[in-house]
């Protein structure tokens, strides 16, 4: 028969079993550096590795929108070549997917590739709206017989003009990039100017030179879109681990940047 339990045993083991839990719990509080600490923060996942290209929906965008553009601007299969049969691609294709494309760049850090793009699509927007007779942007100049009258090219011009500007500043800022968009961006620069002077003939009331012009003009944004076509099947044989590539002639190393070349200077600095 076993011996009965007293209090005094109870509070002795209750006593007991506080001071083991004690020695277990009781540890001394530790600090832990900030860069511990950061290994732990989820900001370790960068998020723009699970994020797509947007640039190929830009040039995809582009294309689809100018393509069809410079063949109406070239009068091919008797085209008018006002580009007004192409106004819903100069919003939704041109317009939309340049600037959306132009936005994710934005978000991936990628600041020349947002504003071109952003750009671009901001001038096929305008454009759209100008030719859409619900913007009014014809009205005043529409004359009773339903021609526009010379103040309208004598004024749309300049639109032209600017935007081929933006054009050669894109074109200076493309020599470290590569040889496509050097191309895409001269091309660009020519086919403006090119527009430009053909309202400008046709305010004159030159209407032979002013189509020369626009046939011109047409023509250099048919080299823009070639151009760009081959820049998007690049980009997508890329995003699809194709066993080739296509070339887009890098010129990051041939014309050194600023870094590059003070990270040059300074291994130089400590050679010597």
């Amino acid at each position: 028969m076993s011996a009965p339990i007293t209090i005094n045993d109870t509070e002795t083991k209750w006593s007991q079993s506080r001071d083991d839990l004690s020695q277990h719990t009781a540890r001394p509080t530790q600090s832990f550096p900030i860069e511990v600490l950061d290994k732990f923060d989820i900001s370790k996942y960068n998020p723009t590795k699970s994020f797509g290209n947007p640039t190929p929906l830009a040039l995809a965008g582009l294309v689809l929108c100018l393509t069809p553009l410079s063949a109406q601007l070239m009068g091919w299969r008797g085209a008018d070549g006002s580009g007004s049969a192409n106004n819903g691609a100069h919003f939704f294709c041109g317009g939309v997917l340049l600037l959306l494309g132009g936005i994710l760049e934005f978000f991936l850090g990628n600041t020349f590739a947002f504003v071109v793009f952003g750009s671009y699509g901001g001038f096929f927007l305008s454009l759209g709206a100008t030719l859409t007779p619900g913007f009014g942007a014809l009205a005043p100049y529409t004359t009773d017989s339903g021609a526009l009258n010379h103040a309208f090219y004598n004024s749309f011009g300049f639109f032209y003009l600017f935007t081929g500007l933006l054009s050669v500043v894109f074109l200076i800022c493309s020599i470290r990039t590569n040889i496509v968009f050097v191309g895409i961006f001269l091309a660009y620069s020519i086919a403006f100017p090119l527009l430009a002077a053909s309202d400008w003939a046709k305010g004159m009331g030159n209407e032979h030179l002013g189509h020369t012009l626009l046939v011109a003009g047409g023509a250099a944004c048919f080299v823009v879109s070639m151009l760009g076509w081959y820049a998007l099947l690049s980009s997508l044989l890329q995003s699809v681990d194709f066993p080739f590539d296509l070339p887009m002639g890098d010129l990051s190393n041939v014309i050194l940047g600023k870094q590059q070349r003070k990270k040059l200077q300074e291994e130089k600095t400590k050679g010597v």
